[in-house]
Protein backbone atom coordinates (compact mmCIF):
# COMPACT_ATOMS: atom_id res chain seq x y z
CA UNK A 1 0.00 0.00 0.00
CA UNK A 2 1.03 3.73 -0.57
CA UNK A 3 1.71 5.88 2.24
CA UNK A 4 -1.03 8.12 2.10
CA UNK A 5 -2.68 10.77 4.72
CA UNK A 6 -5.13 9.68 7.94
CA UNK A 7 -8.89 10.65 6.35
CA UNK A 8 -10.79 12.65 9.12
CA UNK A 9 -14.63 12.10 8.26
CA UNK A 10 -17.62 13.99 9.26
CA UNK A 11 -21.08 15.58 8.04
CA UNK A 12 -19.70 19.25 8.66
CA UNK A 13 -16.69 21.02 10.63
CA UNK A 14 -16.80 19.02 13.66
CA UNK A 15 -14.28 16.76 13.05
CA UNK A 16 -12.13 19.31 13.39
CA UNK A 17 -11.76 19.42 17.02
CA UNK A 18 -10.62 15.68 16.06
CA UNK A 19 -8.54 17.22 13.95
CA UNK A 20 -6.75 19.19 16.56
CA UNK A 21 -6.14 16.27 19.00
CA UNK A 22 -4.52 13.92 15.74
CA UNK A 23 -2.47 16.73 15.87
CA UNK A 24 -0.85 16.65 19.41
CA UNK A 25 -0.85 12.80 18.93
CA UNK A 26 0.77 12.56 15.98
CA UNK A 27 2.11 15.77 14.80
CA UNK A 28 4.41 14.40 11.51
CA UNK A 29 1.59 12.67 10.16
CA UNK A 30 -0.07 13.78 7.26
CA UNK A 31 -4.02 14.68 7.44
CA UNK A 32 -7.15 14.91 5.25
CA UNK A 33 -10.53 15.82 5.72
CA UNK A 34 -13.94 14.99 4.53
CA UNK A 35 -17.18 16.33 4.98
CA UNK A 36 -20.46 15.80 3.68
CA UNK A 37 -21.55 19.56 4.19
CA UNK A 38 -24.29 19.34 1.16
CA UNK A 39 -26.26 17.10 3.51
CA UNK A 40 -26.12 18.67 7.01
CA UNK A 41 -27.01 17.69 10.21
CA UNK A 42 -27.12 13.99 10.30
CA UNK A 43 -28.75 14.41 12.96
CA UNK A 44 -32.18 14.99 11.77
CA UNK A 45 -31.88 11.83 8.67
CA UNK A 46 -33.28 8.81 8.68
CA UNK A 47 -31.16 6.02 9.58
CA UNK A 48 -31.35 3.76 6.48
CA UNK A 49 -30.88 6.69 4.57
CA UNK A 50 -27.72 8.19 6.10
CA UNK A 51 -26.34 4.71 6.27
CA UNK A 52 -26.21 4.20 2.62
CA UNK A 53 -25.04 7.96 2.30
CA UNK A 54 -22.01 7.40 4.38
CA UNK A 55 -20.94 4.20 2.86
CA UNK A 56 -21.32 6.32 -0.85
CA UNK A 57 -19.59 9.61 0.79
CA UNK A 58 -16.48 7.53 2.72
CA UNK A 59 -15.98 5.19 -0.36
CA UNK A 60 -15.23 8.08 -2.09
CA UNK A 61 -13.42 10.14 -0.11
CA UNK A 62 -11.40 7.29 0.34
CA UNK A 63 -10.79 6.82 -3.10
CA UNK A 64 -9.80 10.39 -3.70
CA UNK A 65 -7.74 10.68 -0.43
CA UNK A 66 -5.75 7.50 -0.97
CA UNK A 67 -5.80 7.47 2.47
CA UNK A 68 -4.13 4.73 4.68
CA UNK A 69 -6.75 4.99 7.45
CA UNK A 70 -10.09 6.37 7.70
CA UNK A 71 -11.17 8.29 11.06
CA UNK A 72 -15.05 8.61 11.72
CA UNK A 73 -14.50 11.84 13.49
CA UNK A 74 -19.11 11.89 13.78
CA UNK A 75 -20.69 10.43 16.94
CA UNK A 76 -24.36 9.80 14.11
CA UNK A 77 -22.14 7.95 11.47
CA UNK A 78 -20.24 5.85 14.04
CA UNK A 79 -23.57 4.77 16.01
CA UNK A 80 -24.59 3.87 12.48
CA UNK A 81 -22.69 2.79 10.12
CA UNK A 82 -19.09 1.63 11.56
CA UNK A 83 -19.73 -1.98 11.30
CA UNK A 84 -20.74 -1.51 7.65
CA UNK A 85 -17.37 0.79 6.68
CA UNK A 86 -15.55 -1.90 8.44
CA UNK A 87 -16.63 -4.32 5.84
CA UNK A 88 -16.90 -2.57 2.94
CA UNK A 89 -13.18 -0.78 3.18
CA UNK A 90 -9.52 -2.37 3.32
CA UNK A 91 -7.96 -0.26 5.60
CA UNK A 92 -8.26 0.56 9.76
CA UNK A 93 -11.96 2.22 10.33
CA UNK A 94 -11.49 4.39 13.37
CA UNK A 95 -15.43 5.48 14.81
CA UNK A 96 -16.42 8.02 17.96
CA UNK A 97 -18.67 7.23 20.62
CA UNK A 98 -19.80 9.59 23.83
CA UNK A 99 -17.59 9.11 26.30
CA UNK A 100 -20.16 7.63 28.58
CA UNK A 101 -17.31 6.22 30.22
CA UNK A 102 -15.00 8.84 31.19
CA UNK A 103 -18.03 10.80 32.27
CA UNK A 104 -19.50 7.94 34.98
CA UNK A 105 -15.70 7.68 35.76
CA UNK A 106 -15.26 11.59 36.19
CA UNK A 107 -18.57 12.70 38.18
CA UNK A 108 -18.40 13.43 41.83
CA UNK A 109 -22.22 13.74 42.06
CA UNK A 110 -22.89 10.44 39.70
CA UNK A 111 -24.94 12.91 37.54
CA UNK A 112 -23.86 13.78 34.25
CA UNK A 113 -25.25 15.15 31.29
CA UNK A 114 -24.95 14.10 27.80
CA UNK A 115 -25.42 16.65 25.03
CA UNK A 116 -25.57 15.63 21.85
CA UNK A 117 -27.79 15.61 18.43
CA UNK A 118 -31.36 14.29 18.43
CA UNK A 119 -30.27 10.84 16.67
CA UNK A 120 -27.29 9.89 19.13
CA UNK A 121 -29.31 10.71 22.34
CA UNK A 122 -31.88 8.35 21.85
CA UNK A 123 -30.02 5.62 19.64
CA UNK A 124 -30.20 2.14 20.74
CA UNK A 125 -26.31 1.89 20.51
CA UNK A 126 -26.18 5.14 23.19
CA UNK A 127 -28.86 3.48 25.70
CA UNK A 128 -25.84 0.39 25.42
CA UNK A 129 -23.11 2.47 26.67
CA UNK A 130 -25.40 3.82 29.59
CA UNK A 131 -25.99 0.83 30.58
CA UNK A 132 -22.67 -0.70 30.05
CA UNK A 133 -20.53 1.88 32.03
CA UNK A 134 -23.13 4.00 33.32
CA UNK A 135 -25.85 1.93 35.27
CA UNK A 136 -25.48 3.50 39.01
CA UNK A 137 -25.59 7.35 37.37
CA UNK A 138 -28.43 9.80 36.53
CA UNK A 139 -28.23 11.08 32.55
CA UNK A 140 -29.65 13.42 31.77
CA UNK A 141 -29.75 13.24 27.92
CA UNK A 142 -30.12 16.58 26.08
CA UNK A 143 -31.17 16.85 22.30
CA UNK A 144 -29.36 20.10 21.03
CA UNK A 145 -28.90 19.96 17.61
CA UNK A 146 -29.16 23.87 16.93
CA UNK A 147 -25.40 23.84 17.97
CA UNK A 148 -24.25 21.78 15.21
CA UNK A 149 -25.45 25.18 13.05
CA UNK A 150 -23.83 27.33 15.79
CA UNK A 151 -20.33 25.36 15.55
CA UNK A 152 -20.39 25.37 11.54
CA UNK A 153 -21.64 28.99 11.77
CA UNK A 154 -18.62 29.98 13.95
CA UNK A 155 -15.68 28.28 12.00
CA UNK A 156 -17.54 30.36 8.87
CA UNK A 157 -16.81 33.89 10.37
CA UNK A 158 -20.29 34.25 12.23
CA UNK A 159 -20.45 35.20 16.22
CA UNK A 160 -21.85 32.32 17.69
CA UNK A 161 -25.73 33.36 18.84
CA UNK A 162 -25.60 33.17 23.09
CA UNK A 163 -29.38 32.87 23.18
CA UNK A 164 -29.40 29.72 20.85
CA UNK A 165 -26.52 28.82 23.40
CA UNK A 166 -27.88 29.29 26.46
CA UNK A 167 -31.37 27.16 25.68
CA UNK A 168 -29.96 24.66 24.65
CA UNK A 169 -27.97 23.77 27.52
CA UNK A 170 -31.18 25.05 30.06
CA UNK A 171 -32.13 21.36 30.67
CA UNK A 172 -29.12 20.47 32.01
CA UNK A 173 -28.97 22.94 34.96
CA UNK A 174 -32.29 21.41 36.63
CA UNK A 175 -30.56 19.82 38.93
CA UNK A 176 -27.81 21.58 40.82
CA UNK A 177 -25.96 18.37 41.34
CA UNK A 178 -25.06 17.64 37.60
CA UNK A 179 -21.41 18.36 37.64
CA UNK A 180 -20.48 16.54 34.22
CA UNK A 181 -21.18 16.42 30.69
CA UNK A 182 -20.73 14.77 28.02
CA UNK A 183 -19.83 16.45 24.78
CA UNK A 184 -21.41 13.79 22.00
CA UNK A 185 -21.60 15.76 19.27
CA UNK A 186 -17.65 16.57 17.62
CA UNK A 187 -18.99 19.89 16.54
CA UNK A 188 -19.75 20.69 20.39
CA UNK A 189 -16.18 21.00 21.55
CA UNK A 190 -15.54 24.04 18.90
CA UNK A 191 -18.01 26.03 21.15
CA UNK A 192 -16.23 24.25 24.55
CA UNK A 193 -15.47 28.23 25.62
CA UNK A 194 -19.27 29.32 24.52
CA UNK A 195 -20.73 26.88 26.47
CA UNK A 196 -18.63 26.87 29.42
CA UNK A 197 -19.70 31.08 29.84
CA UNK A 198 -22.89 29.32 29.72
CA UNK A 199 -23.18 27.50 32.11
CA UNK A 200 -24.19 28.97 35.92
CA UNK A 201 -21.32 26.71 37.70
CA UNK A 202 -17.99 25.12 37.13
CA UNK A 203 -18.38 21.66 34.94
CA UNK A 204 -16.68 18.86 33.93
CA UNK A 205 -16.53 18.73 30.48
CA UNK A 206 -15.51 15.21 28.34
CA UNK A 207 -15.61 14.53 24.68
CA UNK A 208 -13.69 11.60 22.96
CA UNK A 209 -11.27 13.26 20.66
CA UNK A 210 -8.10 12.68 22.68
CA UNK A 211 -9.18 8.76 22.92
CA UNK A 212 -9.79 9.16 19.59
CA UNK A 213 -6.20 10.12 18.91
CA UNK A 214 -4.95 7.18 21.02
CA UNK A 215 -6.64 5.03 18.86
CA UNK A 216 -5.79 6.17 16.15
CA UNK A 217 -2.04 6.10 16.08
CA UNK A 218 -2.36 2.62 17.60
CA UNK A 219 -3.79 1.40 14.57
CA UNK A 220 -2.25 3.49 12.10
CA UNK A 221 0.32 2.17 9.45
CA UNK A 222 2.18 3.65 6.49
CA UNK A 223 0.87 7.25 7.15
CA UNK A 224 2.79 10.53 4.60
CA UNK A 225 4.73 12.38 6.86
CA UNK A 226 2.97 15.96 7.27
CA UNK A 227 4.28 18.10 4.10
CA UNK A 228 2.35 21.74 4.05
CA UNK A 229 -1.94 21.96 4.43
CA UNK A 230 -3.37 18.74 4.54
CA UNK A 231 -6.63 17.99 1.28
CA UNK A 232 -9.56 19.04 2.33
CA UNK A 233 -13.03 17.53 0.50
CA UNK A 234 -15.99 18.45 0.50
CA UNK A 235 -19.54 17.60 -0.95
CA UNK A 236 -21.09 21.24 -1.61
CA UNK A 237 -18.49 24.34 -2.46
CA UNK A 238 -18.69 27.22 0.10
CA UNK A 239 -16.27 29.31 0.11
CA UNK A 240 -16.36 30.28 3.92
CA UNK A 241 -15.46 27.05 4.43
CA UNK A 242 -11.97 28.31 3.61
CA UNK A 243 -10.52 30.01 6.07
CA UNK A 244 -11.76 27.88 8.67
CA UNK A 245 -9.86 24.80 7.25
CA UNK A 246 -6.86 26.95 6.71
CA UNK A 247 -6.85 27.55 10.45
CA UNK A 248 -6.58 23.72 11.18
CA UNK A 249 -3.88 23.81 8.50
CA UNK A 250 -5.98 21.87 5.80
CA UNK A 251 -5.89 23.79 1.90
CA UNK A 252 -8.72 25.14 0.51
CA UNK A 253 -11.62 22.42 -0.04
CA UNK A 254 -12.87 21.06 -3.46
CA UNK A 255 -15.16 19.33 -4.69
CA UNK A 256 -16.03 15.34 -4.08
CA UNK A 257 -17.10 13.28 -6.77
CA UNK A 258 -19.49 10.54 -6.02
CA UNK A 259 -21.03 8.40 -8.59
Amino acid sequence: MNDGPILVFDSGVGGLSVVAALRGQLPGAALAYACDNAMLPYGLREDDWLVARILRVCEAAVAASRCVTLVVACNTASTLALDALRDRLSIPVVGTVPAIKPAAAASRSGHFGLLATSATVSRPYTLGLIEAYAAECRVTRVAADALVRVAEGWLTGDAPDLEVIRQALAPLWEDPALDTVVLGCTHFPLLRDFLAAAAPREIHWIDSSEAIARRTARVVSGVAPRHGPGESLVTALDSRLTAGLARFDFAPPKLLALD
